[in-house]
């Protein structure tokens, strides 16, 4: 063997390695997060939107054997046939499903044969790694990419979707009262309602500027979603942006100046949202007194710090707290165009910020090959754009090209705002 072959033996096994370990590391990390939870916690679904912990670890258990295990692993036999109809999502290509609803009523297969499943698919997982050939290696790698970050995506459901649960249970129970919220690098005192101080804003110049992630479809490139893709440019007036997020302290003042009682601050589906729930104040704020509030999280029912940043908003209440504050939201290239800059701040791992973009393709789009086709693409109508990450995404998840998205009434996820304003010269 020649020292150019040896160097190459030598990086692929490295890769294995690599991914043998960063697989276990996510499936790993799933376990911690349910490991606060019943086995009665979770089968839980409290609403349509929202999954049972259960149907999450074995869901992104059935990802990796019906895009991975069953295509490239000789004869593999799935752990359980009926799996594959439980545990799909919406993948059409893969197969029936059951609907979405009715998660919340598989009390069989138990918990406990759930992680038996887990610790299957695992081994199978571990064994595809070191038995496929050279050949295949390059899109199993991809596939295992895209299975992870997946897997990184349902870790923050897990979370989201507990805390619901947690508050329609009337004893409002904590899912882990040391839970480590972001400490206090980040955080600002409480700041004026309505936001006039230039210190609070940091201008950009318009022009320009590149926008999206180059395709990630050759070995070793840096991981991104078919969403973020292709790159291309846009043209951005010069505009300001506000140089943290607002906190529950302004926002309190936007409900004591009558925010949720004035239409004119509310686009028309906002405010028959609004009319319609009677939403008085964000998801989950509970009022304490004349003029207090408390807040339900994870770690249970707390006094609310106003100078943490504002979550579990709605699109519209977003945009409507904007109006009111005589900004507006950004759009999704602002927001991408500044995330690197220095002066802002809780850019990420804090709450997921709302832009004023529509979950659109970019121009050139092309979803992924195969199965994972319907990832994301099928989604694009009827959506807004997030950006950032909330302190319940996993670390490392995301980047500065990342797109979530949403509906607009969506108020369940950490979700809050960044104000924008146009800059005159």
């Amino acid at each position: 063997m020649n020292s150019l072959q040896h160097d190459a033996l030598t990086t692929h096994s490295l890769a294995r390695v690599h991914a043998h370990e960063a697989y276990h590391a996510v499936r790993s990390h799933s376990l911690a997060l349910a490991a606060p939870l019943s086995a009665e916690d979770q089968c839980l679904q409290s609403m349509t939107e929202a999954s049972p912990c259960k149907w999450h670890l074995a869901h992104t258990s059935w990802f990796f054997e019906a895009l991975l295990l069953i295509p490239f692993l000789p004869h593999y036999r799935p752990f359980d046939e009926q799996y594959l109809f439980l545990f799909n999502s919406y993948y059409e290509a893969l197969g029936p499903r059951l609907a979405r609803p009715s998660r919340g009523l598989i009390s069989r297969p138990s918990l406990e044969d759930v992680h038996l499943y887990r610790r299957h698919i695992d081994a199978s997982m571990h064994r595809l790694m070191d038995e496929c050939t050279e050949e295949q290696w390059e899109e199993i790698q991809r596939l295992m990419q895209l299975g992870i970050n997946h897997e990184q995506q349902h870790q923050e459901l897990i979370l989201t979707d507990i805390l619901h649960a947690f508050w329609c249970n009337p004893l409002k129970p904590a899912y882990d009262a040391q839970y480590p919220y972001p400490g206090p690098e980040g955080r600002a005192p409480p700041r004026p309602a309505v936001v006039n101080e230039r210190s609070e804003w940091a201008d950009f110049t318009g022009g320009r500027v590149s926008v999206g992630c180059p395709a990630s479809d050759q070995a070793g490139a840096p991981f991104c979603y078919d969403n973020e893709t292709p790159q291309h440019d846009v043209l951005l007036p010069s505009y300001q942006l506000g140089t943290r997020l607002v906190s529950c302290a302004e926002f309190a003042a936007f409900i004591d100046d009558g925010g949720y009682r004035k239409p004119e601050l509310w686009l028309s589906e906002g405010w028959a949202a609004v009319q319609a729930h009677e939403w008085k104040h964000p998801a989950y704020w509970i009022p304490d007194g004349p003029s207090g509030w408390k807040v339900f999280g994870l770690r249970g029912v707390e006094p609310l710090d106003g100078a943490e940043p504002v979550m579990q908003l709605s699109f519209y209440e977003a945009a409507a707290y904007a109006e009111w504050a005589g900004a507006r939201l950004p759009t999704e290239f602002e927001w991408e165009a500044a995330a690197h800059d220095v002066r802002l701040t809780q850019v990420a791992g804090h709450a997921w910020q709302w832009t004023r973009s529509s979950y659109d393709p970019y121009p050139g789009f092309r979803p992924m090959a195969g199965a994972p086709s319907e990832y994301n693409g099928k989604f694009m109508v009827g959506q807004l754009v997030l950006r950032g990450g909330s302190h319940a995404t996993p670390s490392g998840h995301t980047r500065p090209t990342y797109r979530n998205f949403f509906p607009p009434g969506a108020r369940w996820q950490f979700s809050g705002l960044r104000l924008a304003r146009d800059l005159t010269c």
